[in-house]
């Protein structure tokens, strides 16, 4: 399983200091929604440049205009980039197209998504890299959240997925066993005092 840092955070020089601190210890490195929008796809360039040898995850979640949106990215530099489960799948087929023109990849997050596991089933036919359990941070945050959902819901769809929804030290192992090919951690590195010890401990966890 692969460990993902999600970079929830605003500004470029954030991200190369975080990035510069966990690289070692993760293998994809992912530019969050709202750095790209305030930062811009220069973020995403600046980012490979830094970190050549790691895969780069631009966090667009495209609604329209899939190919545009992908081809931009991928130019950038991105490894990697998602379009919304909700999304029409000619916006989520466009993308997936202009990943096949650069030879990348397009990851379809299901943020918002009511049957989570049908859906994955679907986009993966027309061709997504895999498929993102994602709960957002204002799920999160409700009574009730229970990443066990995500998790149930990942391992019924049989296809390739990730889990983002609050992965931390004490769940990551959960994750492995319910059969992510990656584990995407975001505040449970950037949040911590000492953020390339939390990377490095949730590494040893799942080696």
């Amino acid at each position: 399983m692969k460990l993902q840092l999600a970079m929830d955070v605003l500004t470029l020089e954030d991200a190369l200091e975080l990035s510069g601190k966990v690289a070692e210890y993760v293998d994809i490195i992912e530019l969050g929604t709202p750095l790209v929008k305030n930062a811009g796809l220069a973020a995403v360039t600046a980012i490979k440049a830094a970190h050549p040898d790691k895969i780069v995850f631009a966090d667009l979640k495209t609604m329209d205009t899939g190919e545009l949106e992908a081809g931009a990215a991928f130019e950038a530099g991105a490894d990697l980039m998602t379009v919304l489960g909700v999304a029409d799948d000619s916006t989520i087929a466009g993308a997936i197209k202009a990943g096949k023109d650069y030879g990348r990849g397009v990851v379809v997050d299901l943020i918002g998504v009511g049957d989570k596991a049908a859906r994955a089933k679907e986009v993966t036919e027309l061709g997504a890299e895999f498929v993102e359990f994602h709960a957002g941070l204002d799920e999160q945050a409700q009574d009730g959240y229970d990443l066990n959902t995500l998790l149930t819901a990942g391992k019924e769809s049989g296809v390739p997925f990730s889990v983002a929804g609050g992965v931390e030290l004490d769940t990551i192992k959960d994750v492995q066993s319910a059969g992510a090919t990656v584990a995407v951690v975001g505040s449970g590195i950037y949040s911590h005092d000492d953020p390339a010890k939390a990377a490095r401990e949730l590494r040893e966890a799942i080696s």
